[in-house]
């Protein structure tokens, strides 16, 4: 699965746009306007006084504490959403804290509808490799290696996702943002294997340099965020620009085969494509989380799982139409 936009359509509103539109208007935020309140700096700053400091300490839950809060950041957590809930009786907006909204956490969870719909993309991955791939792609194909490999990358980026919106820490952050580059650069790689057939033992030696293109770029992206400095905008623009050759790949793909053939399942990749970009546009939608805990970015991960779901059936069509053919040939 992958991200990117239908060109081939006269007169439809291209999804490309959306995307540079998506690059271009996200900023990086390292402080908000809620933490440069006083009113919440004092907040904190009294918390910590009177709970935080021996011999008075104030003891967490054994729940928060495996989820590593401390007194410190209990303190800044119950101080953002007293600050949250004395603007809403003034009516004044809700605002961010440390680049984040306010949200109600569940079970020591920072933003708990993240987090499953997180696991949701997790399962849709793990759903497609053991009830599809594995199960109706014979070991035979020679591209079944390489969906097995995109559900279990996809597994792991999806699980990162859900680690990282549970607690927020760096290290968190680095293992959801390598993860989730490593899936997306995956997906462009697996999609020119299928999309020009590099799997074939005639084109060996192009498939060999594509794999070691592809290897060097991912580690060149790691090696700049760890090495140069980590860059939200650089690591947004890479991801983007990716996901737009992938999925470029696969509406081309779809939409020749479909003129060609006329099958409807033939069109799947191209509808997965604008479903992806549909919920992809969430993102510009950065609104206070509706209820504390439901917010744009929880709804673009909602969005993605039945995308997934989607296009795991279709590889294991798109396999049987395959095989079917060599069988012909060769008979």
């Amino acid at each position: 699965m992958a991200i990117g936009s239908p060109l081939f359509r006269k007169g439809a509103c291209s999804p490309l746009l959306l995307l540079f539109l998506i690059l271009f208007t996200t900023t990086t935020v390292y402080a908000s306007v809620g933490d440069r309140l006083p009113e919440f700096q004092q907040c904190v700053q009294v918390c910590k006084t009177e709970n935080c400091l021996p011999p008075n300490t104030t003891p967490l839950p054994l729940h928060l504490r495996l989820l590593f809060w401390t007194c410190p950041s209990e303190c800044d957590y119950t101080c953002q959403h007293i600050i949250t809930s004395i603007r809403l009786s003034r009516n004044e907006p809700v605002v961010q804290f440390h680049g984040k909204w306010p949200f109600y956490r569940l079970l020591g969870m920072q933003e708990p509808f993240s987090v499953l719909f997180s696991l949701g993309n997790f399962w849709a991955h793990h759903d497609g490799l053991h009830n599809h791939i594995l199960k109706k792609i014979p070991a035979t194909y020679s591209m079944r290696p390489y969906y097995v490999w995109l559900a279990r990358i996809g597994m792991a980026s999806w699980f990162f996702s859900a680690v990282f919106h549970t607690r927020d820490f760096r290290v968190t952050e680095e293992l959801d943002y390598f993860a989730a580059g490593a899936s997306v650069l995956y997906g462009m790689y697996y999609t020119v294997v299928r999309v020009f057939r590099l799997d074939r033992v005639s084109k060996r030696g192009v498939r060999k340099s594509w794999t070691g293109t592809c290897v060097g770029l991912y580690l060149a992206h790691v090696g700049y965020l760890k090495g140069v400095g980590w860059d939200y905008g650089y690591n947004m623009g890479a991801n983007v620009a990716v996901g737009v050759v992938q999925n470029v790949l696969w509406t081309w793909f779809s939409v020749r085969r479909y003129n060609r053939e006329g099958k409807g399942w033939m069109v799947w990749p191209g509808l997965v494509v604008m479903w992806v970009v549909a919920a992809m546009s969430l993102e510009l939608l950065d609104f206070a989380p509706v209820w504390g805990c439901l917010d744009a970015h929880s709804l673009w991960h909602l969005g993605t799982i039945g995308p997934a779901v989607v296009f795991y059936r279709f590889l294991v069509r798109d396999s049987e139409e395959v095989l079917r053919r060599e069988g012909r040939l060769k008979a």
